[in-house]
């Protein structure tokens, strides 16, 4: 069944909530929904003392990494990290973190898609403790293309079902961010969650895989339109519309309600 995950989004040092499209290198075009007074670690307590496991804390940028240990070190192996990880850093992080979330790292600055370095990193951390993030822009051609630095750049991966029968041999978790929805509060992407679940239905059938789509969620309604969608096998995370994050669309307790109903 669909479920409920948690983030914390970090943008120099703070909990921001930003419209995934406007990152780039120079932020005078960046769109920013929601700025927290709160700490990174009151969020990480929340998602804890709430049992709402999977959730993620990703650095945005730099200036992060200190925002980041705290969000870990209040909740010591409840959270995943992201932003930055290579396999240099990969085990410090997990000292503290469940997981330690790759994108960028994984290609080179022209977007080729470097499968040996991800052989490395399942060698050295586990495949149980990696989660390969493919958020995605979608072309004119109607495909779904991996964007990595600040999803600005379109790399040469494709999601397909060759994509995750191949990328699971060396991790059993995937992170979805649909970037051209990311922030709007508009909608999700109902084509990209149904083509999730068709990409990876022949490979369950053999292995347990995880699959967290984010992007323009903006109801609590959403979380069963997923898990139809889907077939369950997609779980969602709110952002902007998410009330501990400044909206007024979806509540926190409700997503922690339907979670204990799945449960």
């Amino acid at each position: 069944m669909t479920k409920f995950v948690g983030c914390i989004d970090l943008h120099d040092g703070q909990v921001k909530q930003i419209v995934g499209g406007t990152l780039k290198e120079n932020d005078d075009s960046l769109k920013t929904n929601f700025v927290s007074s709160h700490p990174p670690a009151y969020y990480a307590k929340l998602y804890q003392d709430n049992n709402i496991s999977g959730c993620h804390v990703i650095k945005l940028g730099p200036n992060n990494d200190n925002a980041a240990r705290e969000a870990l070190e209040a909740a010591p192996g409840f959270l995943q990290v992201g932003g930055g990880i290579n396999d240099e850093n990969c085990e410090e992080w997990l000292k503290n973190a469940s997981k330690v979330i790759v994108t960028s790292w994984l290609f080179s600055k022209e977007g080729e898609f470097l499968v040996d370095r991800l052989k490395q990193l399942s060698s050295k951390c586990g495949a149980d403790r990696i989660v390969v993030d493919l958020s995605c822009r979608k072309t004119t051609t109607g495909k779904w293309v991996v964007a990595m630095n600040k999803w600005q750049t379109l790399t040469n991966l494709e999601l397909n079902e060759e994509t995750f029968a191949f990328l699971s041999k060396y991790t059993d978790e995937f992170l979805i961010h649909a970037a051209d929805v990311e922030g709007l509060c508009k909608g999700i992407d109902e084509q990209l969650v149904s083509k999730l679940y068709e990409w990876t239905k022949s490979l369950r059938d053999n292995k347990d895989i995880k699959i967290v789509y984010a992007g323009g969620a903006k109801s609590v309604e959403d979380l069963k339109l997923v898990d139809k969608l889907s077939h369950g096998a997609v779980d969602l995370t709110y952002g902007s519309a998410l009330d501990i994050f400044g909206g007024n669309l979806v509540k926190f307790d409700d997503c922690c309600a339907w979670n204990t109903e799945q449960a």
